[in-house]
């Protein structure tokens, strides 16, 4: 096992054995000095050893499989001589992150005429099928849209030379080992086989021993921090029911002020839906997830940098690989999804000596996961009660006098209190003052502020709860339906294997069926969550679409998921189904 030496002499690119096309584009990007895993990977990859990868997020694993793939293909197939066949394929967890890939990819073989073609769920299979059916050299996808197209016959895997899974942990986490198993499976035993996680739990080990031959393996370390300067992070937990999550944020976010913080959502649905809440609130937040062009994203990180705003509303996969050197605060609105996940997120904060905050949303079935995390880390987790309204009026009452013992201390030194300002101020409160007491105008003055500044009035009851307590019942409607009527007319229902005792809401329904098939979020209907299951209304015109999209199942909550038609009511109109 290789392992990461800092005092090593780190070498150029051009000391590796990658032709002058690649180095030309690397240098252009900028890059001079590879880094560690991309110095450890290049040289064993290129001479087509298999490969086991561990590194944290934002550490260049990319190039690291990348440049060696496209070594390879120029020299086992040059393009006068490439067939249709892909050469190499690289499995990602989400769209998002195959995009991205797949623009690193093309970028990187651009001097060698390299074919790229990305495949993923929520967009038309024509296209993609086309451009598979064009020739290409390497296919970046993910997991279900391959299943897909390998079932199809346009995805062939006959002549695969590279495979890499990258992101594995975050893949299998999704629920998708079935599916990889599956493609592994459908590739030669000569092939190359690369697995690169930013963490790396006992079920990735696993994989690793069935389906790599002889692995070289690379760790990279984190750092060593110099004493003194280790990591500070104040690691606190509000217990709050599922249905209240959202509005416990808010006061949360509220009473803590962050300068600089991620929110980290499951879905990009959860990612609006939240930034929503959090800017009705009067917090500067912004969304950060796939949805955006890249451009757009930049933008969104900058602002965060600059202290324009002081929220960032992500996803996982569209906040990887982001540092920010002032983050504050991290906030989990959901428990991850492992142990080493939340260690991975909450490395971000605390560095170089300073303070940092970790705070995550917990419903009372998931307390078991965060104790799981104390048990990793050995550092206690702190349970602390939502912030009351009474706790919020106080902390605003406290900013305000704060800020105004600071005015008047400046207005002081500046002797603007001695002097005619010229605003008139001065003049309307001793108008004011001799006809009302003192302390009632300066009572006024301060609840029109709150009024102008749009201070929410957090009416809304959040129940303290205990994890013995138990969360309190969803109310029924379109997230727990009362009854189960027939669809509406020119419908269909589809029966979900999963429901409110799997913790799953409309909102992963919705982003399940969005990220994985053809359909919008404007094309889901009715949706009914029920104790072990749910319901969801589509088009029937789009069912067959949809059911041959989700072939094998999709993923809620971190659990693979069955969907079909509903036996219990066909297309609205033609009555019940024997």
């Amino acid at each position: 096992m290789i392992e990461n030496e800092h005092q090593l002499d780190v070498p150029r690119f051009s000391d590796l054995p990658l032709r002058d096309e690649l180095l030309r584009e690397v240098e252009e990007l900028g890059y001079q000095h590879p880094s560690p895993i991309q110095a450890q990977s290049i040289a064993p990859l290129v001479e087509g050893r298999d490969l086991l990868g561990q590194a944290a997020t934002g550490t260049g694993k990319t190039a690291a499989f990348a440049l060696p793939m496209l070594e390879r293909l120029a020299q086992q197939r040059p393009e006068q001589s490439r067939g249709d066949a892909p050469f190499g394929l690289v499995l990602a967890p989400t769209r998002e992150l195959a995009l991205q890939v797949a623009e690193a990819v093309t970028r990187y073989g651009r001097g060698l005429r390299a074919r790229v073609v990305t495949v993923y769920g929520g967009a038309p299979v024509g296209p993609q099928w086309r451009a598979l059916q064009q020739g290409v050299d390497i296919v970046v996808a993910t997991p279900g849209r391959a299943i897909d197209l390998l079932n199809r016959g346009a995805l062939r895997l006959d002549e695969l030379e590279t495979v890499v899974l990258d992101e594995a942990d975050e893949m299998l986490d999704m629920g998708f080992v079935e599916d990889i198993e599956t493609l592994l499976d459908a590739t030669p035993d000569t092939r190359q086989a690369v697995l690169f996680s930013a963490t790396m739990p006992r079920r990735i080990e696993t994989l690793a021993q069935k389906y790599l031959r002889e692995p070289v393996t690379v760790r990279i370390r984190r750092e060593a921090v110099p004493e003194g300067e280790a990591p500070k992070v104040r690691q606190t937990a509000y217990l709050v029911p599922r249905s209240h999550t959202t509005a416990a944020l808010g006061r949360v976010l509220e009473a803590e002020r962050p300068t600089a913080a991620i929110v980290f959502c499951r879905t990009r649905l959860d990612v609006d839906a939240v930034t929503e809440t959090l800017t009705a609130r009067g917090l500067r937040a912004e969304a950060l997830h796939g949805g955006m062009d890249q451009e757009h994203r930049t933008r969104v990180v900058e602002r965060l940098r600059s202290g324009r705003t002081e929220l960032l509303v992500a996803t996982d996969v569209a906040a990887r690989g982001l540092d920010i050197d002032l983050l504050t605060h991290v906030v989990n609105h959901d428990v991850p999804q492992s142990s080493e996940a939340y260690v991975h997120r909450i490395g971000r904060v605390g560095r170089a000596g300073r303070e940092g905050v970790a705070i995550t949303l917990v419903p009372p079935a998931k307390v078991h996961a965060m104790r799981a995390v104390e048990r990793l880390t050995g550092q206690p987790i702190e349970f602390a009660p939502v912030p009351t309204a009474a706790d919020l009026r106080a902390a605003r009452l406290e900013r305000t006098s704060v800020a105004l013992r600071e005015r008047l201390v400046e207005d002081l030194r500046g002797d603007l209190l001695d002097e005619e300002s010229g605003d008139g101020v001065r003049e309307m409160l001793a108008g004011l003052t001799a006809e009302f007491d003192p302390v009632d105008v300066a009572a006024a003055a301060v609840r029109l502020l709150q009024v102008a500044t749009g201070a929410p009035d957090d009416a809304e009851d959040i129940p303290v709860v205990t994890p013995r307590s138990g969360e309190r019942r969803e109310p029924r409607g379109r997230g727990g339906a009362a009854g189960t009527r027939p669809p509406k007319a020119g419908t269909t229902r589809l029966f979900v294997n999963a429901g409110r005792s799997s913790g799953v809401r409309p909102q992963d329904i919705v982003g399940a069926l969005a990220n994985e098939s053809s359909l919008s979020g404007r094309d889901i209907g009715a949706i009914q969550i029920h104790e072990r299951h749910a319901l969801v209304e589509i088009p029937e015109h789009a069912a067959d679409d949809v059911l041959r999209s989700l072939r094998g199942g999709t993923t809620l909550k971190g659990r693979r998921t069955n969907i079909r038609r509903d036996r219990g009511f066909a297309t609205a109109g033609r009555g019940r189904r024997d």
